[in-house]
Protein backbone atom coordinates (compact mmCIF):
# COMPACT_ATOMS: atom_id res chain seq x y z
CA UNK A 1 0.00 0.00 0.00
CA UNK A 2 1.85 3.24 -0.99
CA UNK A 3 1.33 6.24 1.44
CA UNK A 4 -1.65 7.80 -0.92
CA UNK A 5 -3.66 4.92 -0.10
CA UNK A 6 -2.79 5.12 3.36
CA UNK A 7 -3.66 8.94 3.56
CA UNK A 8 -6.87 8.30 1.79
CA UNK A 9 -8.22 5.41 4.11
CA UNK A 10 -7.00 7.39 7.31
CA UNK A 11 -9.11 10.59 6.04
CA UNK A 12 -12.14 8.29 5.18
CA UNK A 13 -11.62 6.44 8.20
CA UNK A 14 -11.37 10.03 10.54
CA UNK A 15 -14.22 11.21 8.81
CA UNK A 16 -17.06 8.56 9.57
CA UNK A 17 -15.74 8.71 13.26
CA UNK A 18 -16.95 12.29 13.36
CA UNK A 19 -19.99 11.98 12.07
CA UNK A 20 -21.52 11.74 15.30
CA UNK A 21 -19.78 14.66 16.76
CA UNK A 22 -20.55 17.07 14.05
CA UNK A 23 -24.34 15.57 14.25
CA UNK A 24 -24.09 16.72 18.05
CA UNK A 25 -23.93 20.15 17.13
CA UNK A 26 -26.78 22.21 18.14
CA UNK A 27 -27.17 26.12 16.98
CA UNK A 28 -28.92 28.84 19.49
CA UNK A 29 -31.49 31.00 17.11
CA UNK A 30 -32.75 27.68 15.09
CA UNK A 31 -35.82 27.05 14.59
CA UNK A 32 -37.68 24.06 13.60
CA UNK A 33 -40.73 21.90 12.01
CA UNK A 34 -41.52 18.40 12.49
CA UNK A 35 -44.10 16.12 12.26
CA UNK A 36 -44.79 12.73 14.43
CA UNK A 37 -47.04 9.88 14.59
CA UNK A 38 -47.88 7.32 17.62
CA UNK A 39 -50.64 6.19 19.99
CA UNK A 40 -52.87 8.05 22.71
CA UNK A 41 -52.88 5.91 25.30
CA UNK A 42 -56.35 6.62 26.50
CA UNK A 43 -56.64 5.52 30.68
CA UNK A 44 -60.35 4.15 30.28
CA UNK A 45 -61.49 0.13 29.51
CA UNK A 46 -64.30 0.89 27.30
CA UNK A 47 -61.93 2.95 24.70
CA UNK A 48 -59.36 1.38 22.37
CA UNK A 49 -56.53 3.64 22.12
CA UNK A 50 -56.12 6.02 18.83
CA UNK A 51 -53.80 6.09 16.34
CA UNK A 52 -52.10 9.47 16.56
CA UNK A 53 -50.64 12.06 14.13
CA UNK A 54 -49.20 15.61 14.14
CA UNK A 55 -47.32 18.49 13.72
CA UNK A 56 -45.38 20.18 15.82
CA UNK A 57 -42.70 23.98 15.54
CA UNK A 58 -40.77 25.08 17.49
CA UNK A 59 -37.22 28.04 18.39
CA UNK A 60 -33.96 26.92 20.06
CA UNK A 61 -33.23 30.04 22.24
CA UNK A 62 -29.84 28.68 22.63
CA UNK A 63 -28.14 25.04 23.28
CA UNK A 64 -30.63 24.11 26.16
CA UNK A 65 -33.80 25.91 25.59
CA UNK A 66 -36.40 26.40 23.40
CA UNK A 67 -40.39 26.66 22.69
CA UNK A 68 -42.69 24.35 21.29
CA UNK A 69 -45.66 24.37 19.62
CA UNK A 70 -48.18 21.70 18.45
CA UNK A 71 -51.20 20.05 17.15
CA UNK A 72 -52.22 16.36 17.41
CA UNK A 73 -54.93 14.63 16.10
CA UNK A 74 -56.18 10.90 15.81
CA UNK A 75 -58.25 8.54 13.93
CA UNK A 76 -62.03 7.86 14.10
CA UNK A 77 -61.91 5.00 16.60
CA UNK A 78 -64.68 2.33 17.24
CA UNK A 79 -66.54 1.86 20.46
CA UNK A 80 -67.47 -1.08 22.23
CA UNK A 81 -71.11 -0.58 22.77
CA UNK A 82 -72.13 -4.60 23.29
CA UNK A 83 -74.48 -4.49 20.09
CA UNK A 84 -74.21 -4.56 16.95
CA UNK A 85 -77.19 -2.00 16.51
CA UNK A 86 -75.65 0.96 17.66
CA UNK A 87 -72.12 2.14 15.82
CA UNK A 88 -70.08 4.81 18.05
CA UNK A 89 -66.68 6.31 17.58
CA UNK A 90 -64.74 9.34 18.85
CA UNK A 91 -61.60 11.05 18.30
CA UNK A 92 -58.78 13.16 20.16
CA UNK A 93 -57.00 16.11 19.38
CA UNK A 94 -54.61 18.47 21.31
CA UNK A 95 -53.31 21.99 21.35
CA UNK A 96 -50.23 22.45 23.08
CA UNK A 97 -47.39 25.38 23.96
CA UNK A 98 -44.63 23.82 25.81
CA UNK A 99 -41.08 25.42 26.86
CA UNK A 100 -38.64 22.90 26.66
CA UNK A 101 -35.06 21.94 27.69
CA UNK A 102 -32.53 19.77 25.94
CA UNK A 103 -29.35 17.95 27.40
CA UNK A 104 -26.89 16.99 24.94
CA UNK A 105 -24.90 13.97 25.95
CA UNK A 106 -21.30 14.75 25.33
CA UNK A 107 -19.62 13.83 22.01
CA UNK A 108 -22.91 11.77 20.13
CA UNK A 109 -25.96 12.88 18.48
CA UNK A 110 -28.26 11.80 21.20
CA UNK A 111 -30.39 14.20 23.55
CA UNK A 112 -32.81 14.19 26.02
CA UNK A 113 -35.23 16.10 25.81
CA UNK A 114 -37.73 17.39 28.54
CA UNK A 115 -41.66 19.78 28.28
CA UNK A 116 -43.64 21.80 30.73
CA UNK A 117 -46.78 24.47 29.45
CA UNK A 118 -50.27 24.08 28.93
CA UNK A 119 -51.89 22.16 26.23
CA UNK A 120 -56.00 22.20 25.63
CA UNK A 121 -57.31 18.09 24.71
CA UNK A 122 -60.75 17.89 22.68
CA UNK A 123 -62.92 14.66 22.70
CA UNK A 124 -66.12 14.09 19.88
CA UNK A 125 -67.89 11.50 20.41
CA UNK A 126 -70.85 10.27 17.82
CA UNK A 127 -73.19 7.59 18.20
CA UNK A 128 -75.75 6.39 15.67
CA UNK A 129 -78.45 3.55 15.25
CA UNK A 130 -81.27 2.95 12.31
CA UNK A 131 -82.33 6.37 11.74
CA UNK A 132 -80.77 8.37 14.35
CA UNK A 133 -77.45 9.57 15.23
CA UNK A 134 -76.06 11.90 17.70
CA UNK A 135 -72.74 13.43 18.75
CA UNK A 136 -71.25 15.38 21.70
CA UNK A 137 -67.66 17.05 22.74
CA UNK A 138 -65.71 18.08 25.42
CA UNK A 139 -62.52 19.31 26.42
CA UNK A 140 -60.14 20.04 28.66
CA UNK A 141 -57.23 23.00 29.92
CA UNK A 142 -54.43 22.81 31.83
CA UNK A 143 -50.79 21.83 32.99
CA UNK A 144 -49.03 19.47 29.81
CA UNK A 145 -45.39 18.08 29.79
CA UNK A 146 -43.30 15.33 28.58
CA UNK A 147 -40.33 13.58 28.05
CA UNK A 148 -38.11 12.40 25.48
CA UNK A 149 -34.96 11.31 24.08
CA UNK A 150 -33.89 12.49 20.78
CA UNK A 151 -30.89 11.75 17.72
CA UNK A 152 -29.38 14.60 15.57
CA UNK A 153 -28.86 12.57 12.40
CA UNK A 154 -27.48 16.05 11.31
CA UNK A 155 -26.87 19.23 11.99
CA UNK A 156 -30.31 20.04 9.96
CA UNK A 157 -32.28 16.31 10.98
CA UNK A 158 -33.04 15.12 14.30
CA UNK A 159 -35.45 12.34 15.21
CA UNK A 160 -37.12 11.85 18.89
CA UNK A 161 -39.17 10.23 20.84
CA UNK A 162 -41.59 11.06 23.27
CA UNK A 163 -44.01 10.26 26.09
CA UNK A 164 -46.51 13.02 27.42
CA UNK A 165 -48.96 13.87 30.05
CA UNK A 166 -51.66 15.78 28.11
CA UNK A 167 -54.84 15.81 30.01
CA UNK A 168 -56.52 13.72 32.60
CA UNK A 169 -56.60 9.70 31.80
CA UNK A 170 -54.88 10.78 28.72
CA UNK A 171 -51.05 10.56 27.68
CA UNK A 172 -49.70 9.95 24.17
CA UNK A 173 -46.54 7.97 22.95
CA UNK A 174 -45.15 9.36 20.03
CA UNK A 175 -42.07 9.04 17.14
CA UNK A 176 -41.86 12.04 15.11
CA UNK A 177 -38.50 13.91 13.02
CA UNK A 178 -37.73 17.74 12.39
CA UNK A 179 -36.16 19.76 10.17
CA UNK A 180 -33.83 22.45 11.74
CA UNK A 181 -33.81 25.85 9.24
Amino acid sequence: MNTLQKALIALSVGSLMSISAQAAVNYAGQPYVGIKAGKFLVDTDDLDDPTAYGIYAGYNFDPNFGAEVEYVGSSDTDIETGTSAIKAEYDLKTYGAYGTYRYQFPNTGLYAKGKLGFAKAEINVSASTSGYSDSDSDSDSGVAGGIGLGYNVNPNMSIEAEYDYVAEDTTLLTVGAHYKF
